[in-house]
């Protein structure tokens, strides 16, 4: 069954790498919670207290928003194959945009993509595993290319304009600071 621990161990951290799908939950102290799915080649364990995520642009900037007022995230990891597991990272994190000195530490990590938004680095303080019984086996088929390609096709001059249509602010008004303080 479940356990708590204060670090993400090794046996996790390769659970972890084998993952294809992880979900993300942030709020600020008002307005709405938000959890949403992310995927591809984009999560990083640094250190067993350490993780790295390169947020890619998409249709909302909740992450982003939630971070600048509460730095609280927990990332959560379901085993849809094999052994049955949930894995929880609960912690504390920050979110860094590509005119940050952090997002060029980090920003080689992971394969290159015209839509990278935000680095997001998150101490982790908290690991829970909970026993997965009732997650469905699910097969992977393969990765949807829709997002990289279209990124692709904006270009970094159509990705920062779509971010001021769509990403400057979250559903609540807060802001994002994807254009700058």
């Amino acid at each position: 069954m479940g356990k708590k621990l204060e670090s993400i161990t090794e046996e996790l951290k390769e659970f972890i790498e084998k993952q294809k799908l992880f979900f993300v939950g942030t709020a600020a102290d008002e307005g709405r919670v938000n959890v949403s799915p992310k995927g591809t080649d984009s999560f990083r364990v640094i250190d067993p207290n350490k993780i790295v995520w390169l947020n890619l642009t998409g249709s909302g900037n909740e992450t982003a928003a939630h971070l600048l007022l509460n730095p609280r995230m927990t990332v959560m990891f379901c085993a849809f194959e094999g052994k049955p597991m949930i894995l929880r990272l609960y912690g504390y994190a920050k979110i860094y945009h590509g005119r940050d000195p952090e997002f060029q530490q980090y920003i080689s990590l992971f394969p290159e993509n015209t839509g990278s938004r935000q680095i997001i680095v998150m101490t982790v303080d908290l690991v829970q595993t909970s026993c997965g019984f009732a997650v469905p086996f699910m097969d992977f088929k393969e990765e949807r290319e829709t997002l990289n390609s279209w990124s692709t096709k904006q270009g970094k001059e159509g990705i920062e304009r779509y971010w001021e249509e769509k990403n400057t602010k979250s559903l609540d008004g807060f802001e994002t600071k994807i254009l700058g303080a």
